[in-house]
């Protein structure tokens, strides 16, 4: 098939080398700008190396983005891992029109943080969606799904690096033979079972020690590796990362009042909750990297009975 692809980072960059990789032509990428300061984008440089004309729009709703796609010729549009809007005017100009990824079974978990809120919920699946976008945000038909479950100790980082990043890109695939093939079904999807969630940033991601064990560890492994759960100590931001549970089955089991760090090892320290403890193996503290929590425990002079939340 020729083909054009829009996305951007990682999850685009393998999906470029699955299509070209088996034969398929790849007649141009649209990816977001490089922002200033960041690194640059892994889509645009794999298409460059490729000899791929690639299109770095500020946006996609422009006359100019339609033009460049028209010129391509292209059979099928693949958005990958893509942030900008784009408009169904555009999306319709491929001969076979366009299909997309999303990381969650449609209808259920619309929006951009699709990931980290099943975990962050307590759900037991997940999977993914590749469907055809319209104007509606994640309201397309349904072409394929795919589902993976998620474990009790699954973090945002299992989940999609382990299952739905390579799980998304074969389905990329499968979904564009399918169209090849004249055997694609797109089923438009119930919008009275849907759900919307916004962003998973900064202010959702805020530990309150006075919520059950359960509901912290949830939280703290859906946003692991971002965007990190945090709580304070000394009035800055502390990042908390590869984290375990361990639920107690009376009051008397714990060793301390929520929040306070009740032990400190070799490799990680605990934290009191109602219902267990929180144990947590590397933290990140202010605007420091990653760091071992006994290494940060030695350094800030974390011991036992130190209050974490101020």
């Amino acid at each position: 098939m020729r083909i054009a692809i829009l996305g951007q980072q990682k999850f685009g960059k393998s999906v470029l080398e699955a299509f070209t990789g088996r034969g398929d032509t790849v007649a141009g990428v649209f990816c977001a700008p490089d922002k200033a300061g960041a690194a640059p984008d892994p889509l645009r440089l794999a298409a460059e190396s490729l000899g791929i004309p690639v299109h770095q729009l500020p946006s996609l709703r422009t006359a100019e983005a339609g033009e460049i796609l028209r010129g391509m010729a292209v059979d099928l549009g693949v958005m990958a891992y893509v942030l900008q809007f784009a408009p169904q005017h555009l999306t319709s100009i491929p001969g076979h029109g366009t299909i997309q990824y999303h990381p969650s079974l449609l209808p259920c978990y619309r929006g951009p943080s699709a990931i980290n809120w099943p975990i962050i919920r307590g759900d037991t699946r997940t999977g993914l969606t590749i469907f055809r976008p319209t104007d509606g945000l994640d309201e397309g038909p349904v072409i394929l799904q795919k589902e993976t479950p998620i474990g009790p100790d699954d973090t945002l980082g299992s989940v999609y690096f382990d299952r739905l990043f390579p799980m998304g890109v074969a389905a990329l695939v499968e979904a564009a033979d399918l169209i090849a093939a004249g055997r694609a079904r797109a089923t438009p999807q119930d919008h009275s079972s849907a759900s919307y969630e916004g962003w998973c940033r900064s202010a959702e991601a805020k530990i309150n020690w006075h919520t059950h064990v359960d509901l912290l560890y949830d939280l703290i492994r859906g946003c692991d590796p971002a965007p990190g759960a945090w709580t304070l100590w000394n009035s800055e931001k502390l990042q908390l990362f590869d984290t375990r549970k361990h639920a107690v089955r009376a009051f008397s089991q714990v060793s301390g009042n929520v929040g306070t760090v009740t032990t400190v090892g070799d490799r990680s320290f605990r934290v009191a909750a109602h219902g267990g403890e929180i144990e947590v193996s590397k933290v990140k503290h202010g605007d420091r990297g990653k760091v071992p929590a006994s290494q940060f425990c030695a350094e800030a002079g974390i011991r036992a009975g130190t209050l974490l939340g101020q």
